[in-house]
């Protein structure tokens, strides 16, 4: 396969997954979007089109887009989604990312609308929130440039960004980095929704000291002797949560 289709199947694969991982379904199924950079063109990205759910995406109804958020190749018939903007600027002004994802998943949604102060609960999802998670303070789509270059402004070197009442945008140094990250703002997100019903507002999170030790800890594993691997150190990528959902598609026929 030529490269651009490597992407488009990446991206493909990448819409299905938000699916499997429950991060978009119901009415919001169609509303979201995972993009990729093009390795041999880092002017363009591959984004699926405006109109087909998540779930049923093919490479077909997939477009390639410039920078300022204009299609470069596709289908006459095949319009942009309305929020590409959203992946253009941030693509463009961050050359360490390669992918975006938006969904609108709800505990992120809710918690947004609550304007809830979120920390990190478990080690899940820990270095996304060791400083609270910029917000975007409007539900309006990513239409116009300046609403793009205010989220990347807002967003600064963060990987997650909250778009209020609207769901969330990750990026990542790729697909899979991109999606994870969002799967870990709605996990941290329920889990914080859960302590502020049954705690408060004021609900205890980890703390900084917890989360610089637990740092400091991981640094120890490789002077563990019992740990010293055999043969070489395990590939973490793709990650267990990846393959996992990814075999369930595959057995699904997606």
């Amino acid at each position: 396969m030529s490269e651009i289709d490597d992407v488009k199947q990446a991206v493909v694969v990448a819409n299905h997954m938000l699916v499997e991982m429950g991060l978009s379904d119901g009415p919001t199924i169609e509303r979201g979007h995972a993009s990729m950079r093009i390795p041999g063109q880092p002017d363009k990205f591959v984004i699926k089109a405006l109109g087909p759910a998540l779930s049923l995406v093919t490479e077909d109804e997939l477009l390639v887009v410039d920078m300022d958020g204009f299609k470069a190749e596709g289908p006459k018939e095949l319009n942009l989604p309305s929020e590409v903007k959203l992946h253009a600027c941030l693509l463009r002004e961050r050359p360490d990312v390669q992918s975006v994802v938006h969904v609108h998943p709800p505990y992120t949604v809710l918690m947004s609308v609550l304007e809830a102060d979120m920390g990190p609960m478990c080690i899940e999802g820990m270095p996304l929130f060791r400083k609270p998670l910029p917000v975007f303070p409007s539900p309006r789509l990513i239409i116009r440039d300046e609403d793009g270059m205010e989220v990347v402004e807002r967003m600064g070197d963060s990987q997650a960004i909250l778009l209020q009442g609207h769901g969330a945008a990750t990026v990542g140094g790729d697909l899979e980095d991109a999606v994870m990250n969002m799967l870990h703002v709605e996990y941290v997100a329920r889990m914080n929704y859960l302590a502020y019903c049954a705690a408060g507002p004021k609900h205890a999170t980890i703390t900084k000291d917890q989360i610089a030790d637990f740092g400091a800890n991981m640094q120890r594993q490789r002077d563990q002797a019992h740990l010293k691997p055999e043969v070489g150190v395990t590939n973490r990528k793709p990650g267990g949560p990846w393959k996992h959902y990814a075999a369930l598609m595959a057995a699904r026929g997606g």
